[in-house]
């Protein structure tokens, strides 16, 4: 190319580069324009400039503290955490900051382990609800860690307020949505604080798992209906199935168990707020 003919490739470039520019600028991913996913470390005006125009989908991790064999008490709360964070940018989300207290239940008597009354639990969840709605997310995914009577308080107090408010709302128990997981990473059925959900933690955060702590005798199977119950729960690793489900603290199959999980986790949101909006709803 010659002198006079780069000329012309300069001054063309340059004459266009003004709306180039501002194509790149339209066409920028929300995780461009956005510092944080998380809403406690978002700065107001910031938000104010994502929310609803960018992002519409909030995710909230709910759980409890409670003991788990030889993993952290707060494991309710380290694992939707874990997804949310792992997650956010696939869905297109914020992250609003853990509901870390909970319905306990039978494991309330152990150190360190903490319940909230229903009776004062329902009002302060629904007003949680109501507030991500005053903040314009459509769309309110709760990432619930804890099961027991928690499950079926989350989700009345969701039809209530997608009902009043006129948002959406999915509640996903992770650990019994992704159960065909556990068995196909693990051979076996899982349990709480059992392999499945200790290999969480683990691929979470290995250090706050305590192998050395660990003996077979923590875990008990769960009672089939109607035959035993005992309060305080006797043990703190709950099998699902006898003799299936207890930890064995192999991180390949931790990996491996998360991003699956993960993946799964993140397909269903994708899914229901698609059919939401092909619905019209």
């Amino acid at each position: 190319m010659n002198r006079f003919g780069l000329l012309s490739v300069v001054l063309l470039f340059a004459l266009h580069w003004p709306a180039l520019a501002q194509n790149a600028a339209n066409t920028r991913t929300p995780d461009d324009i956005v510092s944080t996913r998380e809403m406690e470390r978002i700065n107001w005006m910031e938000f104010k400039e994502v929310v609803p125009a960018k992002i519409n989908t909030v995710l909230l991790p709910t759980g409890t503290m409670e003991p788990h064999g030889v993993v952290n008490n707060g494991a309710d709360n380290t694992a939707p955490f874990g997804i949310a964070k792992h997650i956010a940018k696939r869905v297109n989300a914020m992250i609003a900051p853990t509901l870390p207290y909970g319905i306990t239940g039978s494991m309330e008597a152990y150190p360190g382990a903490f319940t909230i009354s229903e009776e004062a639990y329902r009002p302060f969840v629904k007003q949680l609800l109501e507030g991500l709605a005053k903040n314009q997310f459509r769309n309110i995914i709760i990432v619930n860690g804890h099961g027991g009577g928690q499950t079926a308080v989350l989700q009345s107090i969701a039809a209530e307020v997608s009902k009043d408010k006129k948002v959406r709302i999915l509640v996903v128990n992770w650990w019994s949505y992704c159960s065909d997981i556990t068995k196909e990473v693990f051979g076996e059925d899982g349990g709480h604080a059992g392999w499945n959900e200790t290999a969480f933690i683990q691929a979470i955060d290995k250090t706050l798992v305590h192998p050395e702590k660990y003996k077979e005798e923590m875990a008990t199977a769960n009672p089939a209906p109607g035959t035993w119950a005992a309060y305080p729960s006797p043990s703190s690793i709950g099998l699902y199935q006898p003799n299936q489900g207890y930890p064995k603290f192999d991180q390949k199959k931790a990996d491996e168990y998360f991003a699956k999980v993960t993946d799964k986790v993140a397909k269903l949101i994708q899914d229901i707020i698609a059919k939401w909006n092909l619905a019209g709803l």
